[in-house]
């Protein structure tokens, strides 16, 4: 049964991942991009949304950088990271159960990788989604031609009509992500998934070229470039 008071909106970050196809020698999220670490640009972006009531960073068990590379973070830390993605987040809505939210409140999931997010796109997000009946996530509409790949080689043109490249934040009311997240299990790559597999269908909110998460190790100069240009 859903509370009488007003939902509030939280921020969770999954930052337990090694980053492994980044080839940054360890995990990518506390590389050194435009003099801080990954994370931190992150972080700051999200301490520039006024409208959440709280941002948790959700780590690995051993994790030992974090407040190093973050210092004076002032939101919540939960070192509660699983193996998988799906796990982590789900450990991480279990952590902010424990710090009092409710199953109306809002959570917006966001990579930690994703360090050149803008608090206007989240404010954008927050807009659109607030008086959804599901939530949503920023996206892009895919420009380019796809190719399916078979042994190196073009097996298929694929029709891009209608397909759209998932970002995030994704944002989800705590209690329909939790059942989700239990129900899709440790497979699905990111919330809306979990969603969609409950039958229902998330609201797609156009995102920003630059809202790339970072991945390969290519990535790392262009994220340099872009933040240090703004």
């Amino acid at each position: 049964m859903y509370s009488t008071e007003p939902p509030r909106l939280f921020a969770l970050v999954p930052c337990a991942g090694t980053g492994e196809r980044a080839g940054a020698g360890g995990p990518k999220q506390y590389a050194s991009v435009a003099g801080r670490a990954l994370v931190a640009h992150t972080l700051q972006a999200l301490a520039a949304v006024s409208r959440l009531d709280g941002v948790m960073v959700v780590l690995a068990p051993d994790d030992t950088r974090f407040e190093e590379a973050v210092p004076g973070f002032a939101g919540w830390v939960a070192r509660v990271g699983g193996s998988t993605r799906a796990a982590t987040v789900a450990n991480g809505l279990a952590a902010l159960v424990e710090r009092g939210a409710q199953p109306h409140d809002w959570v917006l999931v966001h990579d930690a990788a994703r360090c050149l997010l803008q608090p206007q796109w989240v404010d954008e997000l927050i807009d659109a989604c607030l008086d959804d009946e599901v939530g949503g996530l920023l996206a892009l509409p895919v420009p380019d031609t796809l190719k399916q790949e078979e042994g190196g080689r073009v097996a298929a043109t694929v029709d891009r009509r209608g397909k759209w490249q998932a970002q995030t934040p994704q944002m989800f009311r705590l209690g329909l992500l939790r059942p989700a997240l239990l129900h899709a299990g440790d497979s699905v790559t990111d919330e809306a998934s979990a969603v969609e597999a409950l039958g229902h269908a998330p609201r797609l909110v156009r995102g920003s070229l630059e809202n790339f998460k970072v991945t390969y190790p290519q990535d790392f100069a262009l994220a340099e470039r872009l933040l240090r240009t703004r």
